[in-house]
């Protein structure tokens, strides 16, 4: 990971595993987070890695081995798209804006190399050039547009939480209600080496990834690496909503997205925990999450919010009580959890909402 130039700045704090390369913070991560939420600041995304991919058969190549539908993507139109393996477990997390000429995918830092390598596996005889162009481009996160930023700079707007067409949503609450609505997110493609400049040109105060991390985590919004594992499908996370078209044509890993959709109901379900405070600390990702004694699942994302205060993501077994109060234990340290419920343990029988396609009786 090349380190970002910002960390230079008076007062970074460089974060560590998948946050190292940019700032945790700047010496004062809530005042940081909620410029951040206000629109007042920028976020160094500099970690995240760059592929690029062009040639005029660009769009109906990665809309085969995609799992959202692509094809029409309009110049500046932004979508997220999955790589998901046979067994339907996802595999890459691509963030995709098209530019007229080329396909910007945005990924984890550690995802690029991979990804570019398996493109350049897939391109057969299509005409398609495929650059893991991480080491020219960095990522500007913000919670607004910036215009300060110039017309031509490339820029990915989450689509997340809305249902896009085709799209599914496994949720227990209303669009309108749904906390992602409160987090406009976009990420500015600058290079790498106009970084700094980029960053003064609008005039914004600089927030680390500890203030975007809580900023997510209080989206519900899932993020690869964290909230997934080797066993991760789409639905477990609520990622049908904008990451899926259920009435595309084949692709890898369609069959188990369709019968799990159809027939089934997601072993696992993302929910959100409001943490115990009290203790002024943070149990570490991994910590396993109990209900009545029982180990029901694990911390995935634990962030310290503003407003909120202690907060997390969970992955827990699809049985484990939907209104029971939990724990979260991290070695001798136990923490009081309440749980709002993301993914419903019955969610795609009841709950789902589909816009795009017509979903038939089970």
């Amino acid at each position: 990971m090349i380190p970002s130039p910002l960390l230079s700045r008076p007062g970074a704090v460089e974060g560590g595993g998948p946050e190292a390369g940019v700032a945790a913070h700047y010496g004062d991560p809530f005042r940081e987070q909620r410029l951040l939420a206000e629109g007042q600041a920028v976020v160094d995304l500099a970690n995240h890695g760059v592929v690029t991919v062009s040639g005029p058969d660009r769009l109906s190549w990665l809309n085969t081995l995609s799992s959202q539908l692509l094809l029409g993507l309009r110049p500046g139109q932004s979508s997220e798209t999955l790589l998901l393996t046979v067994q339907g477990r996802i595999e890459h997390s691509v963030h995709v804006v098209d530019d007229g000429a080329v396909a910007w995918l945005i990924t984890e830092g550690s995802e690029a190399t991979p990804l570019a390598a398996w493109l350049e596996r897939m391109k057969f005889m299509l005409r398609v050039e495929v650059t893991d162009a991480t080491d020219a481009w960095a990522v500007l996160g913000a919670t607004r547009a910036l215009p300060e930023l110039g017309d031509d700079v490339v820029v990915w707007e989450d689509p997340w939480p809305s249902i896009g067409s085709g799209g599914y949503a496994y949720s227990t609450v209303d669009d309108a209600g749904h906390p992602g609505r409160e987090r406009p997110w976009f990420e500015y493609l600058v290079p790498r080496d106009s970084l700094e400049a980029a960053v003064t040109s609008t005039g914004l105060a600089l927030a680390g990834s500890l203030a975007a991390e809580a900023l997510r985590i209080a989206a519900w919004r899932p993020r690869h690496g964290f909230e997934t594992d080797e066993k991760t499908i789409p639905h477990e996370l609520d990622l049908l909503r904008t990451a899926v078209h259920l009435a595309k044509g084949c692709y890898k890993g369609q069959e188990t997205v369709a019968r799990v959709h159809n027939l089934g109901h997601p072993p696992r379900r993302l929910t959100f925990l409001h943490l115990d405070g009290s203790q002024h600390t943070l149990p570490a990702v991994g910590s396993a999450v109990l209900s009545e004694g029982r180990t029901v699942g694990r911390v995935t994302s634990v962030g310290h919010h503003y407003e909120m205060g202690p907060i997390a993501l969970a992955v827990l077994k699809r049985s484990a009580d939907a209104s029971a109060d939990l724990l979260v234990q991290d070695g001798e340290e136990v923490y009081a959890a309440g749980q709002e419920v993301i993914v419903a343990p019955d969610a795609g029988q009841v709950v789902g909402r589909a816009t795009g396609f017509l979903k038939g009786p089970r």
